[in-house]
């Protein structure tokens, strides 16, 4: 029955190693002190440890033998077992196996398979079980037997591996193609078709969206072999490979978040039923007059105010906020959709929606002359501009105009008579007073408030033929102060209703120190600059801290629920106590929405932050390296100087032996830029001159 295997091999004696993961055959010439000197097959000499033997050796032949008969003897075992080997079928033995031991030897699974095995049996059978790894484990002396569940999970590893090995094989001279036309220009020639191509696009924007995939990674670290390390390659091979136009936004795959409105067709169902119980709470309107003051181009209109004055001089302010959260089916599918996107984006090549756009921009964006639900703040501040109370309501509004920046500043300025604004100077000027009164107050308590005017970013034609320029935006100081002090007013005063209800909501803090002399109102790019440095970001938390740079004790978001899910939340909060009694939700349950809804703001707030500056940068490189810009050093040091082009809003670091000797904040300079990389995020100041 395996008589004829050797348990300890000596001269004489055929024996198996493993080598280059095949089990190689060998003639013993010597043995000594657990050494075994071996000839093989192709008549090389080797020394090999006796433990690296394979479990099968023998048969041990006598007397002398040259070695051609050695090398003779050794190719007629080695054809026999290959033979064999080919006639077992390593599953039926695993069938066989399966569930009687975990582990067994090789003389063990010999006797099931064979009557009398010999020895070229038992080595051709362990070649067999060694092969089939999805099933065995060849741990010596001995092999495991998987379970079926682990040989289910072997499977499709095997199945991966071989398919990412033939991937690779066919994948590696396409990638190289796509490379040599993305940085030389070359044609990319034959592009694979059917499974292969589907491959390769799916590793190439998988990569693209996330560089972290560790799946995906794995197969582009073989696909990219022999390319040079570049972060933004499967960018520019999708480019070369068209699979993505030409200043495509990655920003959007990276974070997961489709611009257009096509993500809310599959919730068609949702959004009509939404409509139709919200439409069937409908009332009669808030007899206020409310206008609201956005840019021309606004269309998610989610916030408006109506202002009288008291005898007493004090102001009766009414602040409407859209109230997307009436009716809203939280926990469900389509509610778990808008909360992943988190937050709208406002970009030079359009805007992406938060909300559905038939909610967003229609349903609940408070348009004039149509009946919308809405929370109404109503305030009451003093003739100082001290808050006095804050009482919150759910009702409906219809607005009587939905006017411009543009035009209210030209009625601030005492023009504008043939505007739609200026049927409402008797809101406007009072609304202004009190932004006056805001602001100052702010100020007192603290606030570090920066203005500056951020550009407009116009691009014009498509593709790789977009053109970008910058311009000033519409001098519109005063209207843009008076809305914002009214949302930093509803926004803090729903903050202190908030604790003195005992209502969790959700608040942005900044509770830092921040030195005396920095509050104010900072306009110039050396001032925003050193003062921005003593502020750290604000959080979003639902306990209620001040905020420092805004200068308030607290300051729950609550003025934009059509553009922001924080602000929605609130939004929610609110209006559930007022109909129940109680929030929605605990301060804990707050808690443990927080870590999904921050995450998910900082990647769609990477968009906001990136996707500008690389227009920006493109405009710099279009322009070339002959134009000079006006430039105010903002911060210097021995290696260094920052400047900002405050037109373009943009800050550009060069080296300081550019500058000359005498180098201080504040300073006027032009400067001329080049070697400017937009998808690298790189400029570079190549000379300055003094003004």
């Amino acid at each position: 029955m395996t008589s004829s295997l050797v348990r300890f091999p000596g001269p004489g004696c055929v024996v198996e190693f493993m080598h280059g993961n095949k089990a190689q055959v060998a003639w013993v010439l010597e043995e000594q002190s657990g050494k075994l000197r071996l000839l093989t097959m192709s008549k090389r000499e080797m020394k090999l440890a006796s433990a690296r033997i394979l479990p099968w050796a023998g048969p041990t032949y006598s007397g002398e033998h040259t070695r051609q008969q050695i090398a003779d003897i050794l190719e007629g075992h080695h054809s026999r077992r290959d033979a064999r080997e080919a006639e077992i079928n390593p599953l039926e033995l695993w069938e066989l196996a399966q569930g009687e031991v975990d582990k067994a030897s090789i003389e063990w699974f010999a006797e099931l398979l064979f009557t009398a095995p010999d020895v070229d049996d038992v080595a051709a059978l362990g070649h067999a079980m060694i092969g089939c790894k999805t099933h065995f484990r060849f741990s010596p002396p001995d092999f495991e037997i998987y379970p079926e569940e682990r040989v289910e999970a072997r499977k499709i590893e095997e199945q991966k591996r071989e398919e990412r090995e033939l991937l690779v094989t066919q994948g590696q001279d396409f990638f190289l193609a796509l490379w040599d036309n993305a940085i030389k220009g070359k044609p990319v020639g034959k592009e694979p078709e059917g499974e292969l191509r589907d491959r390769l696009k799916q590793v190439i924007l998988g990569r693209m969206a996330d560089p972290d995939n560790h799946e995906v990674e794995q197969v582009w670290k073989l696909l990219a072999k022999g390319l040079p390390e570049d972060q933004h390659m499967a960018l520019k091979l999708a480019q070369a490979w068209k699979l993505v136009p030409a200043h495509h936004n990655f920003w959007l795959d990276r974070a997961g978040y489709d611009p257009t409105d096509k993500w809310a067709e599959q919730f068609a169902a949702d959004i009509a039923a939404l409509q139709e119980r919200v439409t069937a709470k409908a009332a009669a309107p808030d007899e206020h007059t409310y206008i609201s003051i956005d840019s021309a181009s606004t269309r998610d209109i989610d916030d408006a105010f109506s202002i009288t004055r008291a005898p007493d001089g004090a102001y009766d302010l009414r602040i409407a906020i859209a109230c997307p959260a009436l009716e809203w089916p939280f926990g469900s599918s389509f509610d778990k959709e808008v909360m992943r996107r988190a937050t709208s984006v406002y970009l030079p090549e359009g805007n992406g929606n938060m909300m559905p756009e038939l909610l967003g921009t229609d349903f609940y964006s408070l348009k004039a002359g149509e009946l919308r639900p809405s929370m109404v703040l109503h305030v009451s501040v003093s003739p100082e501009g001290d808050l006095l109370a804050c009482e919150p309501q759910i009702t409906w509004v219809r607005l009587a105009a939905n006017l411009t920046y543009l035009d209210c500043e030209a009625v601030i300025e005492g023009e504008g008579d043939s505007t739609p604004a200026a049927a409402h100077r008797d809101q406007i000027l009072p609304a202004l007073e009190l932004a006056d009164l805001l602001i100052a107050r702010r100020v007192k308590r603290g606030a570090v408030i920066i203005d500056r005017d951020d550009p407009k970013v116009v691009l014009s034609g498509e593709g790789a033929d977009t053109m970008v320029d910058i311009k000033e935006s519409d001098p519109v100081p005063r209207s843009m102060l008076l809305v914002s002090e009214m949302m930093i007013l509803a926004n803090s005063a729903i903050s202190l209703w908030g604790r003195q209800n005992d209502v969790a909501l959700l608040h942005r803090t900044q509770d830092v120190a921040v030195p005396k002399e920095y509050a104010g109102i900072w306009s110039e790019p050396h001032d925003i600059a050193r003062v921005v440095k003593s502020l750290s970001s604000a959080l979003l938390e639902p306990l209620p801290k001040p905020h420092r740079g805004i200068g308030v004790d607290g300051y729950s978001p609550i003025t934009s629920p059509l553009r922001r899910y924080p602000d929605h939340v609130n939004v929610a909060q609110v209006l559930h106590t007022l109909h129940e009694g109680t929030p929605r939700w605990t301060k804990d349950e707050l808690i443990a929405m927080l870590p999904l809804l921050s995450s998910r703001l900082d990647a769609v707030g990477q968009i906001q932050r990136f996707r500008p500056r690389y227009w920006k940068l493109l405009h710099f490189k279009q322009r070339g390296d002959k134009v000079w810009w006006d430039a105010v050093v903002t911060e210097d040091n021995d290696m260094f100087v920052t400047v900002s082009l405050p037109r373009e809003q943009i800050f550009v670091r060069g080296r300081r032996k550019s500058f000359g000797d005498k180098v201080y904040p504040g300073q006027h300079l032009q400067v001329r830029i080049g070697k400017v990389h937009p998808l690298e995020n790189e400029i570079q100041i190549l000379d300055v001159m003094e003004e």
